[in-house]
């Protein structure tokens, strides 16, 4: 298991740092356990810490006085998020809840406003890290309108095989059918259901808790 200072030295936004930066991120980074359920971070609250998962799931939503809920994207191991409410200094749009137990990297706002004034490479990051964060929820929006279930299951697991957002992830992914049932909005039932037909497909492959993607352009263009 890595430790924190391991994580924030193998994010690739620290890759081109020099030590005296790293060290200064370590001071101003830390690290929670949250529970599987607990919050991450809550909507309407000050935006004071952009955000990491050093291990574990967490998904973005919106739960309104209605009842529903609006699931906007998981975030999985080594993914990082609230850089845009940061850049905007506004209040957080949105909960964010784990799904399985987490251990989270909290960077203080300061902190990450310093790297913004002093570091190039993290703003070359951070620009690549936002328009890829935009075509994302552009997808989110296309494909909640227009495609069925089975193709937005496979969106939604294709989303977690993002190699700029999240470059932790490799072909193999430890997640449950329900996680991925929370993600899509969809019942376990049909989430199992889907995930035969992109087996079938020859898209993925399923094990005990663990879905293997063996083709991410085919669960991006699936059912259009």
């Amino acid at each position: 298991m890595q430790t924190l200072k391991e994580a924030l030295r193998g994010a690739v936004w620290a890759r081109e740092l020099d030590e005296e930066t790293l060290a200064r991120i370590e001071a101003g980074t830390v690290e929670r356990k949250i529970p599987a359920g607990g919050f991450v971070c809550h909507r309407g609250e000050p935006t004071d810490h952009w955000i990491g998962v050093v291990d574990g799931l967490v998904k973005m939503s919106s739960h309104w006085i209605t009842g529903k809920t609006m699931t906007f994207t998981g975030v999985p191991t080594g993914g990082w998020f609230g850089e845009g409410s940061l850049l905007k200094r506004e209040i957080r749009k949105y909960d964010v809840l784990a799904l399985r137990e987490s251990r989270v990297a909290y960077m203080g706002a300061s902190t990450f406003y310093w790297l913004l004034d002093h570091s190039i490479p993290f703003n070359r990051f951070l620009l690549t890290q936002l328009n890829e964060r935009l075509g994302q929820f552009i997808g989110m929006v296309e494909y909640e309108r227009m495609l069925d279930t089975d193709a937005r299951i496979a969106r939604c697991i294709a989303a977690l095989f993002n190699p700029v957002l999240y470059p932790g992830t490799g072909a193999e992914l430890g997640i449950s059918q329900e996680e991925i049932g929370y993600l899509a909005g969809v019942s376990r039932q049909r989430v199992n259901q889907g995930l035969k037909v992109l087996e079938d497909a020859g898209l993925l492959s399923l094990n005990y808790g663990k879905v293997t993607v063996l083709d991410v352009d085919g669960l991006r263009r699936f059912g259009l």
